[in-house]
């Protein structure tokens, strides 16, 4: 356990893996030929198996090999995929949120080892077969880190729903003082609802008590939520810079490829068509919840848990989450009679 934490904690710190823009199949293959008999099968299912929508992001009981189960070849492996399938920032973040978990096992006063916090246990999964010119996807999952990536033509397709969170938010304990995760979700959100005017806040704040968790929560179809609060119309140009900077912190987690594709789809269904509304305080310190939404967009932000140093963001495609287009063509040719 313990050399195995060290080397986690290697590959982290210096990240020698893949590239982004790398072969994903080519990847996700190479991963799979360094795993044997059961750890490979814990780690394949089929394309349309029901598992796939079975994400969350709090300490459950999953499916699939974790670290736990993998030698150094195989962690590499591993990694790589996950790297080449994010941008550099996403990436950077995953692998924050991992190292988080033994901060937040110390704050808790939990024994090294603790399996509620421990940042070997996040798994992968694999589903259909990795190939250049066919439908797949894999995710990797597991405390506060929840992606899943659909890939057909060896481009990623789909990235969502995606969830990010941090506990702590603001680290407090000396060896990591002052580290925060999720710190420009945080300082934008508060920048764009700190330079609304009486008016503006009359029409974004939707409530003076902070939601105590993101709405969509962990649902396979997440839905638009009311109320929407102001729309990007009504903010002047500072303001809509602001938004869309905030937009852009959320869209820029993934792959170049598909945060282009993301942003593109955003931009067809009409940028003016943008909403931001918020819940709780507008200071520092304490409880606050917002979201961003378009015809086809979600992006939710909590922070209330733990005295209010919690964050829970989310991403959803209300159109197409778990690349639902994909698996509805792999039903129409694979499953006609």
């Amino acid at each position: 356990m313990k050399t195995k934490a060290i080397f986690l904690t290697a590959l982290l710190a210096f990240g020698f893996l893949a590239s982004p823009g790398q072969d994903l199949a080519k990847l996700a293959n190479e991963f799979l030929s360094t795993l044997e008999g059961e750890v490979k099968a814990k780690a394949m299912f089929s394309v349309d198996d029901a598992e796939r929508f079975h994400w969350d992001f709090v300490p459950v009981e999953r499916k699939g090999p974790t670290f736990h189960d993998f030698n150094e070849k195989q962690t590499k492996a591993a990694w790589a995929l996950l790297k080449a399938s994010l941008s550099s920032i996403g990436y950077q973040k995953s692998t924050a949120i991992i190292a988080n978990e033994d901060i937040l096992r110390e704050v808790e006063g939990l024994p090294v080892g603790n399996a509620r916090r421990d940042p070997l246990n996040y798994h992968f999964l694999i589903f259909g077969t990795p190939t250049a010119d066919k439908e797949w996807m894999w995710r990797f999952e597991g405390h506060h880190c929840s992606l899943n990536f659909a890939v057909k033509n060896n481009q990623i397709i789909s990235s969502t729903p995606s969830f990010f969170g941090a506990n702590p938010g603001i680290v407090r304990i000396e060896r990591a003082k002052g580290q925060e995760i999720l710190k420009t979700e945080t300082d934008l959100g508060f920048a764009l609802i700190r330079s609304f005017n009486e008016n503006q806040l009359k029409s974004a704040i939707f409530s003076e008590k902070a939601l105590p968790e993101i709405i969509s929560l962990k649902d396979r179809k997440a839905k638009k939520l009311s109320p929407e609060g102001i729309a990007i119309t009504a903010l002047n140009e500072s303001q809509r810079k602001t938004l869309l900077q905030l937009l852009d912190v959320f869209v820029k987690n993934y792959e170049f490829g598909f945060s282009k594709k993301l942003m593109d789809k955003i931009k067809a269904a009409g940028i003016d068509n943008l909403t931001f509304a918020w819940a709780g305080s507008l200071k520092d310190g304490e409880g606050n919840y917002y979201r961003i939404q378009g015809p086809m967009l979600l992006i939710e932000y909590d922070n209330t848990q733990n005295n209010n140093n919690h964050v829970h963001t989310v991403v959803r495609d209300l159109t197409n989450d778990f690349a639902e287009d994909i698996l509805r063509e792999h039903y129409q040719k694979d499953h006609t009679y």
